[in-house]
């Protein structure tokens, strides 16, 4: 017998709590709309959640912060943490070490370390070639931060919300058409030495899971301003990912809004060629009398919607969009007993540039987050998340049953180029861990519902473009990282940012902004 149906009202639903869709509630909830977000897992935050486990508390994805411990910032993310009134406390560093092809070394941010590296590793040359690409990066740097996203809105209102902007946008008019093809055809007109390139190769890849030749210019700029200028400083949340998440979860509830665990969302409802609302697992309907906000994949979106909600062109295009590849995860709780105090919270391994960035297995970064926030471990341990990038064929996984001995055999296989780089750390490793946990696409898939467990989409700078928050479908919105900006912690807060911009009023918009000092 089927359960019956209980129903209750909201002015708008969002789907999914990743940093996007929490993003997106929280201004929403500021601009005084009342907000409801789903979220399907028992923990908020997407791919960004943290979990505790036996006493350790573990990043499930994302751990390099910048632009977040001061204000006023150019990243998005911490401007709607302005907004709607609340922060988390930040340890700050500038270091993180390097294992590549060339040797074991660190790396510091800042305008000028970075040569140092270069003379030591290249020569002089190098130094020169690294010089002008500041300098021809400077202005585009400029250029890339002329408009906050923040400010934008996917409606007439953006006339409006924009304007005083429009000056300085002008004024860098030359530059900001640079910023919309790939960084590579920047890169390529000053740089000839291949250990740069190649790290250039590197950071493109880490920030949007596609080479220099697939990733936007303006992404690379908005690194180079946060990460190459006097000062400049990394930043990591005390608490771990999930102290981040649950600012923005008590910004949401601060302004009156909702959030659902647990409420897995089974359907859009669509009445009269209009999403009206959200049906749950359970029989039970949320109706939206404003809009329903989806901050899934765009797969994973597609799925919800019913047959002939929007056009079949529509679906079949989005539905044919490039996936980036998944991810391998390795989390350990270890005993940290005369380990060096130096370590870095942050390394990165590149086993061979001749392969590509984007190889599976190639590249390897490793998080021991405990090192500025000993907190996350018990007395005397350390908590590690090592990961492949972005750059774990779905395919290898595709079909497998995870609770059967083929999987596991497999899991221990495809982790093993994990223990090896983490090798290069800390030589005992294996004898130090007491705690294993080992992630895969499946489980990637599984606990964040992630299409094919994807890093998300694979739209090449100059040839596609992220679409915006609307969709054919009257009441429907979107957010996170199939949407524009794209991937990476600051796109997707620019994206929710947006969707939530494009509901409200423009002159409560306008206010937001001047709250923020923009």
């Amino acid at each position: 017998m089927a359960a019956s149906l209980s129903q209750e009202e909201t002015e708008v639903v969002v789907i999914g709590s990743g940093i996007g869709g929490l993003i997106c509630a929280g201004l929403l909830a500021r601009y005084g709309f009342k907000v409801t977000v789903c979220e399907s897992h028992s923990i908020p935050g997407g791919a960004a959640h943290g979990f505790e486990y036996q006493g350790f508390k573990f990043d499930s994805g994302p751990s390099l912060y910048s632009g977040l411990s001061y204000s006023p910032s150019n990243n998005p993310l911490k401007q709607v943490l302005d907004a709607i009134g609340e922060d988390v406390t930040w340890a700050t560093y500038d270091r993180w070490g390097c294992r590549l092809p060339e040797g074991d070394f660190d790396t510091i941010v800042g305008k000028d370390h970075f040569c140092e590296v270069l003379q030591r590793l290249r020569g002089s040359k190098a130094v020169t070639e690294w010089r002008k690409l500041q300098q021809v990066m400077q202005p585009l740097a400029e250029a890339a931060n002329a408009l906050p996203p923040t400010a934008i809105r996917s409606d007439l209102g953006a006339a409006i919300t924009t304007f005083k902007f429009l000056p300085s946008m002008a004024w860098h008019t030359p530059n900001i058409l640079k910023l919309l093809g790939p960084f590579s055809n920047i890169m390529n007109g000053v740089v000839k030495d291949a250990f740069i390139r190649n790290w250039l190769d590197l950071l493109s890849f880490l920030l949007s899971g596609l080479p220099a030749d697939g990733t936007i210019a303006a992404e690379m700029a908005f690194m180079f301003a946060e990460w190459y200028k006097p000062g400049v400083v990394l930043d990591y949340p005390l608490g771990g990912s999930a102290a981040l998440v649950d600012a923005l979860v008590r910004g949401i509830k601060k302004h009156g809004g909702e959030l659902k665990l647990k409420a897995h969302v089974e359907q859009v409802i669509v009445e009269n060629n209009r999403a009206v609302g959200v049906l749950l697992r359970g029989n039970k309907r949320i109706r939206a009398t404003k809009a329903v906000i989806a901050g899934a994949s765009i797969w994973d979106t597609l799925k919800l919607l019913p047959e002939g909600a929007i056009p079949t062109s529509f679906r079949k295009e989005r539905q044919a969009t490039p996936e980036c590849d998944s991810f391998m995860h390795l989390h350990l709780g270890i005993d940290a007993t005369n380990l060096p105090s130096d370590l870095d919270c942050h390394y990165i391994v590149v086993n061979d540039w001749e392969k590509g960035v984007s190889a599976p297995q190639n590249v390897v970064v490793m998080s021991i987050p405990s090192v500025l926030d000993p907190k996350l471990a018990p007395p005397g341990k350390h908590v590690i998340h090592v990961y492949t990038p972005g750059n774990e064929p779905y395919s290898l996984w595709q079909g497998m049953d995870r609770k059967s001995q083929e999987y596991a055999e497999q899991k221990a296989a495809r982790a093993e180029i994990m223990w090896q780089a983490l090798a290069r750390v800390i030589p005992d490793i294996r004898s130090r861990c007491e705690l294993t946990l080992v992630g895969t696409p499946l489980t990637h898939e599984y606990f964040l519902r992630r299409h094919r467990g994807s890093y998300g989409p694979a739209i090449k700078a100059g040839v596609g473009v992220f679409p915006g928050a609307t969709t054919p479908l009257p009441g429907l919105l979107c957010c996170g990282d199939s949407t524009f900006p794209g991937i990476g912690l600051p796109a997707v807060a620019a994206s929710g940012a947006i969707a939530a911009n494009t509901l409200a009023p423009v002159h409560k918009h306008l206010a937001m902004l001047r709250d923020i000092g923009l």
